[in-house]
């Protein structure tokens, strides 16, 4: 019987690259108050909400915390106040804006694994191949997972641009038919499906964004969920 995808990963395998260059650079450009729980815990959040953490687990504020405390002490030239402040990267109250950092990941595609229908971050394309029916396939390597993983998957059916997690802002723009991304969380895992917005309940928006609820339901095995936004992942639009 073949293996099925991991579905946990006990050992936690680090942070993307792209995730320590964030890290390292708010570290340069703020200073020591990126070493604060609130602001730990929103690059957390932020980089939960990312396809990037799809199939891999969850990031804990300590770690967030624990990576920036070590790299700080080998940047002999971080104080208080960074090297370079920059707007760009505060928010109203100095911490960075989730907006802002939840798009971090410079991975451009993702795919569907055949093994569990659940889509993943590609880090790369290694071949590709053409059928005899005239469809082609390419083989793909997930990210945070070995060579051992590795599939071939429809070009058509099974590869597409990467989704993108929604802005509280965003929440008014979906309606009820839509198709999303939805993030499904089991304790230490994180893994992406497919899914329709069947039912919306707007609620008042307050400090903490948007706290709208909404009921979907899975494509695979139509089963339903009500989530808030911050687990939905728009398709992107051109």
């Amino acid at each position: 019987m073949e293996r099925l995808r991991p579905r946990h990963r006990e050992i936690h395998i680090g942070f993307t690259k792209a995730e320590t260059q964030k890290m390292e650079r708010l570290l340069r450009e703020l200073g020591e108050q990126v070493l604060e729980r609130q602001f730990c815990q929103n690059i957390a959040k932020c980089f939960n909400r990312s396809a990037g953490r799809a199939g891999k687990p969850i990031v804990k504020w300590t770690e967030v915390q624990s990576w920036l405390q070590n790299r700080a002490q080998e940047l002999p030239n971080v104080s208080e106040q960074g090297i370079r402040p920059s707007n760009k990267a505060l928010g109203s109250s100095g911490i960075p804006k989730e907006e802002n950092t939840g798009n971090i990941s410079e991975l451009e595609f993702e795919a569907r694994s055949s093994k569990d229908g659940a889509w993943y971050d590609v880090e790369s394309f290694l071949a590709h191949r053409s059928l005899s029916s005239g469809e082609t396939e390419v083989r793909v390597r997930f990210v945070g997972f070995g060579a051992e993983e590795d599939e071939w998957v429809n070009v058509k059916r099974a590869v597409r641009e990467r989704s993108v997690p929604l802005e509280h802002s965003e929440c008014q723009n979906l309606k009820v038919g839509d198709l999303v991304l939805c993030f499904q969380e089991r304790r230490d895992q994180a893994i992406y499906y497919d899914a329709h917005i069947i039912e919306i309940q707007r609620k008042m928006h307050d400090i903490r964004g948007c706290r709208c609820l909404f009921s979907i339901r899975y494509n695979h095995d139509n089963m339903e969920e009500r989530v808030r936004l911050r687990r939905l992942c728009r398709r992107p639009t051109h």
